[in-house]
């Protein structure tokens, strides 16, 4: 059984009908409600109403992915952008950013380990949070964005690795890809649909030993040199 949030558009979306395709019994989240909903009843997935950075929120959705019996899948996709730089960004606009991209995440990663930890058959289970490459090529007008998306990656590595030393079969990595949507070395724009792929890998058996890592699904984008 997979959680989605964000599944209402882009990545998320993609993500639920990836999922869904490939099996999974998929909840998908989201604020923006008609969306996702007309999403989720596409594919068959069930929809929940959804505000990440609300702790209530939280216990509402868990309620409804526990009555799937168990949850093998996190996907922590919600996200939203920040539109000022340094020299601009209200206070309160910084907060909103972080309280959805950062501490919406940090409370999608404690309450999928402590459902995970219940699983029928013992502890297991992939945690995948949705980060992007302007964690380490900076948005020079996004300051809450860059900094929220390279405190995302950190923290996976940190919930990984506290798994590991718990003895849990709980992995958490983060899947990126490239926020500008550029043209890669590939020569074409990344889609959701790349990125729902490398979730799908992640959140799959064939990944069960790639954990505290950060797939970068952005067509080599960060591989080359900026002159070129």
């Amino acid at each position: 059984m997979a959680l989605v949030t964000g599944g209402a558009s882009g990545i998320g979306a993609a993500t639920v009908r990836r999922l869904v395709a490939d099996g999974a019994n998929v909840v998908s989240t989201d604020v923006t409600t008609e969306a996702g909903r007309t999403v989720a009843d596409e594919v068959g997935a069930t929809f929940v109403e959804h505000d990440v950075s609300d702790p209530a929120a939280w216990e509402r959705v868990m309620s409804v992915v526990a009555e799937q019996g168990r949850l093998d899948v996190c996907v922590n996709n919600a996200g939203i952008v920040g539109g000022g730089d340094i020299g601009s960004i209200p206070l309160d606009r910084w907060h909103m950013v972080l309280d959805v991209n950062l501490t919406g995440v940090m409370l999608g990663c404690q309450h999928a380990v402590a459902a995970m930890r219940q699983n029928p058959g013992g502890p297991s289970g992939s945690i995948i949070n949705v980060s992007s490459t302007s964690a380490i090529t900076a948005i020079p007008t996004d300051v809450a964005y860059v900094a929220s998306k390279g405190a995302v990656r950190s923290m996976s590595r940190s919930v990984a690795v506290w798994c590991g030393q718990q003895g849990l079969a709980i992995r958490c990595n983060t899947g990126s890809r490239d926020h500008l949507a550029t043209i890669s070395p590939l020569g074409r724009m990344g889609t959701p649909d790349d990125l729902a792929n490398g979730i799908a890998f992640l959140a799959s058996d064939r990944s069960s030993f790639v954990t505290g890592t950060d797939l970068m699904v952005d067509g080599g984008a960060l591989a080359v040199h900026p002159g070129y």
